[in-house]
């Protein structure tokens, strides 16, 4: 008789991206009702850019949960990493379309001339190739060990992310300080774990095994 999961694993992985959508879909509704305050335009593209950078948050914080708590959630990772894409898609789009009205001149004058613009279009140019790759499919084409080499970039998304974020703010607010806070302690973790496997391995004398993406 097969084991009975957990009540955390209960929800299927195809359910969670229904799930993850509605803080979008709700977002959006407020939108259309005209309650999302003076300036819903900037707005909309703060909630759906902040929710972007919590799905990367918890993708980055599933393995260090596990190895914590004994907590898996590792059936779920990939689909928080496509909800962080599609997030920080909406998110784009709201400032392509809506803020900027595809004014192609503007947009890239934005890009160059405002730094906090130009960090958050290269997380999302890092982004791309992991979720593109973010299947079975892809895994088996690239292989084990360089699909996990690709999806360490991941680390740097989340970095460049945050880094946005706080710099859209302007001042130090609690919100960002927090994310900010919550990566750097997830990113630390890692790279301490990183060390400690190679310290093992080099005592051993084994190679070291890589470690699983984030995503």
């Amino acid at each position: 008789m097969a084991k009975a999961l957990p009540w955390y694993q209960r929800l299927r992985p195809g359910a969670l991206y229904l799930v993850g959508i509605l803080p979008g879909v709700w977002t959006f509704t407020l939108g259309v009702m005209d309650r999302l305050g003076p300036d819903p335009i900037k707005a909309l593209e703060h909630d759906l850019g902040l929710w972007a950078l919590k799905f990367l948050v918890i993708g980055l914080a599933i393995t260090p949960l596990r190895r914590l708590t004994g907590i898996s959630l590792l059936r779920y990772r990939r689909a928080v990493g496509v909800l962080a894409f599609i997030y920080a898609c909406m998110h784009l789009l709201t400032y392509l379309v809506l803020d900027q009205n595809l004014a192609l001149a503007a947009i890239w004058a934005d890009i160059l001339k405002r730094p906090y613009i130009t960090i958050g279009m290269a997380a999302f140019l890092v982004l791309i190739p992991l979720a593109v790759t973010s299947n079975n499919a892809m895994v088996r084409r690239l292989g084990g060990p360089a699909w996990q080499r690709l999806h360490r970039w991941v680390y740097l998304a989340v970095a460049l992310a945050v880094t946005h974020f706080v710099m859209v703010a302007k001042v130090w607010e609690t919100d960002s300080l927090v994310y900010a806070a919550l990566v750097l302690v997830l990113l630390g973790y890692r790279a301490a774990v990183r060390v400690q496997g190679s310290s093992r391995s080099r005592r051993s004398g084994a190679r070291p095994v890589p470690a699983p993406a984030h995503q």
